[in-house]
């Protein structure tokens, strides 16, 4: 019950999370961010929010050092949005796993290019 609970939890606040950073989060630092996937510890007093950063590493570090400033602000906006007794404390971390697929995905083309590099 209380992992199924939390699943519902993260489910909910990736929605919601994306939405706030979309719509009312106004830092310049902040560039093309999306919620890949959300964590909510079993007591319900933490989430883990990964993000995907488009551009580069410099990019990605100013960006996640933004949404961990506005912490605070994205989780007063979840409580008004979730009925909860407590909002969770919310964390951002970065998820490489779009680059890495897309590397991946360079090397099969590769691979299925008979082992030619190819641009593009």
């Amino acid at each position: 019950m209380v992992k199924h609970r939390a699943y519902r939890l993260a489910e909910s606040l990736k929605e919601d999370i994306s939405q706030i950073i979309r719509e009312d989060l106004k830092d310049p630092r902040v560039g093309f961010v999306t919620v890949t996937s959300v964590e909510v510890a079993e007591d319900l007093s933490q989430a883990k929010v990964y993000v995907s950063v488009l551009g580069s590493m410099a990019d990605a570090q100013a960006s996640l050092k933004a949404l961990n400033g506005a912490a605070g602000f994205v989780r007063s906006e979840v409580a008004k949005r979730i009925r909860l007794r407590y909002a969770p404390e919310i964390v951002f971390r970065y998820d490489p796993s779009i680059e890495r697929g897309a590397h991946i995905a360079q090397l099969l083309r590769e691979v299925g290019n008979d082992g030619e590099p190819h641009d593009g």
